[in-house]
């Protein structure tokens, strides 16, 4: 009794999923070969406002360029308007290494009048 013969679309299947793992397990040893261990390293970037009905929005994008997770991370924007001070703060519960959040602050001042700074108030190393 003879094997059957497979056909070109089988070998294509097999080639492609024998390229396919060959690539993630490459990924995956390159991924753990280069990783450091640098601990969460965050920054916060602060958009332009948008006008809303009755406050105004603004983006806030925090990101990780440490190497190692961050979580419960708390954020907090001050808004400085002549003799106004407003206050607006957040927690993002997971941050991964080499990772951004995106995330709004509101105010009911307009921030294009005053001066906007943000800073990591805490996180937490998981």
């Amino acid at each position: 009794m003879t094997a059957p013969q497979k056909n070109w679309i089988e070998w294509s299947v097999f080639a492609l999923g024998a390229l396919l793992i060959t690539f993630v397990v490459g990924f995956l040893v390159y991924e753990s070969a280069t990783i450091g261990n640098a601990p969460p390293d965050i920054r916060v970037q602060i958009g332009p406002a948008e006008p809303r009905t009755g406050y105004f929005a603004v983006p806030v994008e925090t990101t990780n360029l440490g190497d190692q997770t961050a979580e419960g991370v708390h954020i907090e924007v001050t808004l400085k308007a002549g003799d106004k001070e407003e206050t607006g703060d957040f927690d993002i519960a997971f941050l991964p290494r080499r990772g951004s959040r995106e995330a709004w602050v509101t105010f009911k001042t307009d921030p294009r009048q005053g001066t906007l700074e943000a800073r990591v108030l805490g996180y937490e190393k998981p």
